[in-house]
């Protein structure tokens, strides 16, 4: 009922799950994150798996090591699918031989795809080809071009409901963790919600306080400065705000 990736940006470190599903707020079910490491637990989806997989990987072992461990612990395998990334970047997946067709893996160099309940396995080929292919996008943007190439091969084959993408980089909290939970277009959603974080909440996503530096950068002034360069740069772009808030900016 679900298909995902599992990724590591080579160039920034990021490590991100993005998920789009016919089920309420899939994004809200599907990740568990860590600042270096990522796992997507979906079809009949055991939490377990992304619970303790994820303390798992924080301790270094390898992503195949805690698939493994999940795949011999629960009766209930064959319904469920899950793939992950650890501290190192290696993948692995499992697709249990009880999930709904089409369910299917496919692990590329960095990321992974899978997904179940699916139009057909064009799904999880589009969406590992167009990851592939985008590598010239942030990566953000990589992930969500991907998520819209399975669509356009069919998607769950149920239709659209909720999508959701979470992004760390580097630290125990996300950089980026957006969701739509109940929606008629949910990538679309996700697109308009990114566009808005790069408005202000990026910008002060580099001032909040890191393990390296616990109390953060606190040039206020400076940050102030580049929110409002942004703003000038944005509308010199002709670029209009994709937000919905209402009411005086604090």
């Amino acid at each position: 009922m679900t298909y995902s990736i599992v990724a590591k940006d080579k160039e920034t470190g990021m490590v991100g799950v993005i998920v789009a599903s016919r089920f309420f707020a899939a994004g809200a079910m599907v990740p568990y994150m860590g600042a270096d490491f990522a796992i997507a637990s979906q079809s009949r989806v055991n939490p377990l798996w992304g619970t303790e997989g994820r303390q798992m990987l924080a301790q270094g072992e390898s992503a195949q090591h805690v698939l493994n461990c999940m795949v011999a612990k629960d009766e209930g395998r064959a319904t469920r699918q899950c793939h992950m990334l650890d501290q190192s970047g290696q993948s692995a997946a499992f697709t249990g031989d009880d999930c709904i067709d089409f369910a299917g893996h496919e692990i590329g160099d960095g990321f992974s795809v899978a997904g179940n309940m699916l139009a057909g396995e064009a799904v999880v080929q589009e969406t590992a080809r167009a990851y592939r292919n985008h590598m010239h996008q942030p990566f953000a943007e990589r992930l969500m071009t991907a998520m819209e190439a399975g669509e356009a091969a069919g998607g769950d084959k149920r239709g659209k409901q909720s999508a959701g993408l979470v992004i760390h980089r580097g630290e125990p909290y996300p950089w980026l963790d957006i969701r739509a939970d109940d929606h008629e277009d949910p990538l679309a959603e996700l697109r308009r919600l990114y566009d808005v974080a790069q408005e202000t909440y990026l910008i002060v996503a580099d001032y909040l306080p890191t393990q390296e530096h616990f109390s953060g950068r606190p040039d206020e002034a400076d940050l102030e400065g580049k929110i409002e360069a942004n703003k000038a740069r944005r509308e010199q772009d002709g670029k209009k705000s994709q937000s919905r808030a209402t009411g005086t900016e604090m």
